[in-house]
C-alpha cells in the first residue's frame, strides 16, 4: 500500500503535488457596494441634522416667532415633498441591514457586528425622528399661516424640543457613520489586493 502524497504525518518529496488549498473567502462585490451606499446615506443624514444644528436653528433663533414658524414650516413642506430626501432617509437603513446581512452571511462576523450596530444606531435616530420631529413639525404646520395666527405659543415648545432631538439625531447618525467607516475598513481588509 503506498502512502498518501497529502498524508499530514510525512513532508511532501521534491516533486510531489502539494495539498490542495482552501481560497480565502472574498467579500461579495455586492456587500462592498451596498457598504459604500450606507456610508454616503448615513453620511448625507448626519451632514444635513448636522448643517440644521449649526446653521439653521441658529439662524433662525436671530428671527421673530413669526419668521421662524413659516420658515420651519417651508423648510418640512420641502422636505417632506422631496423624493430624494426620502429615498436617502429611509434608503440609508435599507441598505445598512443589507449589508449587516450579507456580511453575516458570508462569516465576516466583525463587520456585520459594526454594521449592525450602525442599523440599530440609525434605527434610534429615526424613531426620534417618528415620536418626536414630526410630531412638532405637524404642530407647527396645523397653526396656518403664522402671519394671521393669534398664538404662537407653540414655537417655543417646537425650538427647545425640536432643536434638542435634532442634536441627538444629528450625534446618532454620526455615530452610525463611524461604525460603518469602522465596518467599511474591516471590508478592505478581507478584500485581497489585485
Amino acid at each position: 500500500m503506498t502512502a498518501s502524497p497529502y498524508s499530514p504525518y510525512s513532508a511532501p518529496g521534491p516533486g510531489a503535488p502539494l495539498p490542495p488549498q482552501t481560497p480565502p473567502v472574498r467579500p461579495g462585490r455586492a456587500a462592498g457596494i451596498l457598504l459604500m451606499a450606507s456610508v454616503i446615506a448615513v453620511g448625507l443624514m448626519a451632514g444635513l441634522f448636522f448643517a440644521y444644528d449649526v446653521s439653521v436653528m441658529p439662524g433662525l433663533a436671530r428671527t421673530d416667532d413669526r419668521v421662524y414658524a413659516e420658515a420651519m414650516q417651508n423648510f418640512n413642506e420641502v422636505i417632506d415633498t422631496s423624493g430624494l430626501f426620502v429615498l436617502v432617509f429611509l434608503g440609508a437603513l435599507a441598505v445598512t441591514v443589507a449589508v449587516a446581512v450579507l456580511e453575516y452571511r458570508k462569516g465576516h462576523r466583525k463587520v456585520a457586528l459594526w454594521a449592525g450596530i450602525a442599523a440599530g444606531l440609525y434605527v434610534v435616530a429615526l424613531l426620534v425622528t417618528f415620536s418626536v420631529n414630526i410630531p412638532l413639525n405637524n404642530e407647527l404646520a396645523a397653526i396656518g399661516n403664522p402671519v394671521k395666527a393669534g398664538d404662537l405659543s407653540v414655537v417655543d415648545k417646537f425650538k427647545g424640543t425640536w432643536e434638542a432631538t435634532n442634536i441627538m439625531r444629528t450625534l446618532l447618525c454620526t455615530a452610525a457613520l463611524g461604525c460603518l467607516a469602522h465596518s467599511l475598513k474591516l471590508h478592505g481588509r478581507a478584500t485581497p489586493a489585485v
